[in-house]
């Protein structure tokens, strides 16, 4: 079925980075778009990872919107549920529901220079023409499965943590957590008091920080209603964030880091042997920091095992590790993570002469400010290459969504033309930004993450402040761009 009307711009994912840009585009007066979401709802990541104990590690008055401050957060660090109900409010508050098409799962889209228009086809045979293509998949949306010899013929419940089995009973059951990743660090206390007997397997330590408490009780709900108190809370997290960042490139500021994470070890972990397999080999900060109150009391509670063998083979009732230990259990829950660095991996994205997306990057993903690509007029990304950072990932696609929208309404007053992005404007925006990412803790040859590809390219991270990435996205310099009229509408 083709729709044959053409959208001014067509969004993949409802998730934070969807909806901002939507509630962007009709404040700028734009209407015509369609958000296409493959789930039945909106919230991406906070929709899909339900495990217990979900929850944000940066505050909630800064992970939000700063449009939409007057939500009522229970705690300094909103749980799932209701970070995923804000989502959801911000959709009905601004009349966004009506723009989206959901269980649309989107297989790949192609640009015609001839009449300016991107198609984008569904899976289920659906066409859509607009002038501007929008990638808001974000970057934690395919999970990382492991290539563990006999992982099929486990016979108990396996699954994924961001695809979390409610209906498996844990009360009693022996269970294997593979993986230490940011979301082992939360479920893990959750689960730890039910199971019979947990085994948490531990491919390398992380740094795990204390996690700041409510400052404020809850019941001084005046003081929290206050505007001027919200945005002075807002401030305060920006700034401890932009404070955080001069220190991936400083050995001095890496080695007093490593200094207190090493004294808040001693303090949570007495036992000496046990402190010593829980010591990062690599420098604090080169992978995400991990913040929690509970993760090493639960590693050491007498049901819980931490395995620090890598696991070489799964049995139909169990695994065996490299030393040769078999261990039985009732289920597995993988915390292996995502498959961050390929970002619109498995759709096929065409620009100009067929050129595909993915064979294109070659395994190195780049864009211009993670949003504009060369070879692909008027197709942007939320959440593309070099965009993510230690800070609050909304405040970031804030950034993006009002680049893109100045995009969108530059397009609108030129109906006839397309933006595309100069070659070189690209390449040497690159080319500085992985000079600077070389410089960091985060190129460290020791340190293996996310933030990698598998060859060692820095793929996903912004190596300055907040501020900067903010200043640079302010709107888009027209002479980054080569304006052209589509070859159908040439005299």
């Amino acid at each position: 079925m083709e729709n044959n009307t053409a959208k001014h711009a067509v969004i993949i994912g409802a998730g934070f980075g969807g909806i901002g840009l939507a509630i962007r585009l009709k404040q700028a007066g734009i209407e015509n778009f369609v958000i296409l979401e493959r789930a039945g709802g909106v919230g991406g990541v906070w929709r899909d990872n339900t495990y217990p104990g979900a929850a944000c590690d940066v505050p909630s008055r800064f992970y939000s919107y700063s449009f939409e401050q007057d939500w009522q957060w229970s705690s300094l660090f909103a749980p799932q549920p209701e970070i995923l109900a804000y989502v959801e409010h911000c959709a009905k508050k601004y009349d966004i529901y009506r723009h989206i098409r959901f269980n649309t799962k989107v297989g790949g889209a192609h640009f015609d220079a001839a009449t300016g228009l991107w198609t984008t086809q569904t899976e289920t045979g659906e066409t859509f023409h607009s002038r501007m293509l929008v990638s808001a998949v974000g970057l934690f949306n395919r999970a990382a499965l492991p290539a563990i010899p006999g992982l099929d013929t486990f016979e108990g419940p396996t699954f994924h943590s961001s695809k979390w089995n409610h209906g498996f009973d844990l009360a009693g059951k022996s269970v294997a957590v593979i993986g230490t990743g940011a979301s082992a660090i939360q479920f893990v206390p959750a689960i730890a008091p039910k199971a019979g007997k947990l085994y948490v397997v531990q491919r390398s330590p992380q740094y795990v920080m204390p996690k700041l408490r409510d400052r404020l009780p809850q019941d001084r709900r005046w003081y929290h209603d206050t505007r001027l108190f919200r945005r002075y809370e807002r401030f305060k997290v920006y700034w401890m964030l932009e404070r955080g960042v001069p220190r991936r490139s400083s050995p001095r500021m890496t080695a007093a880091a490593e200094k207190l994470f090493l004294t808040h070890l001693e303090g949570q972990v007495p036992d000496q042997d046990l402190r010593r397999r829980l010591t990062p080999q690599y420098p604090f900060g080169c992978k995400r920091v991990l913040m929690s109150n509970d993760w090493y009391p639960a590693l050491q509670r007498p049901n819980v095992e931490l395995v620090d063998k890598a696991v070489v083979e799964i049995m139909p009732d169990g695994f065996r590790t490299g030393d040769g230990t078999v261990r039985k259990v009732d289920a597995i829950v993988l915390n292996t993570g995502f498959a961050t660095t390929e970002y619109i991996v498995p759709m096929k994205i065409a620009g100009l002469g067929g050129a595909d997306l993915n064979t294109t990057w070659n395994g190195r993903p780049e864009a211009y400010l993670g949003i504009a690509v060369k070879g692909f007029p008027n197709f942007f990304m939320m959440y593309g290459p070099n965009t993510n950072g230690a800070a609050s990932i909304i405040y970031l696609l804030e950034c993006q969504a009002r680049y893109i929208a100045a995009a969108a309404r530059r397009l609108l007053r030129n109906r006839d033309v397309y933006m595309r992005l100069n070659d070189d404007v690209q390449t040497s925006y690159n080319a500085t930004l992985q000079g600077r990412l070389t410089r960091t803790v985060v190129a460290h040859a020791s340190c293996h993450s996310y933030f990698k590809t598998d060859s060692g390219d820095i793929v996903t991270q912004w190596p300055g402040f907040m501020l900067e990435y903010r200043m640079k996205t302010a709107f888009p310099q027209m002479r980054d761009f080569t304006i052209e009229r589509p070859a159908s509408q040439q005299t």
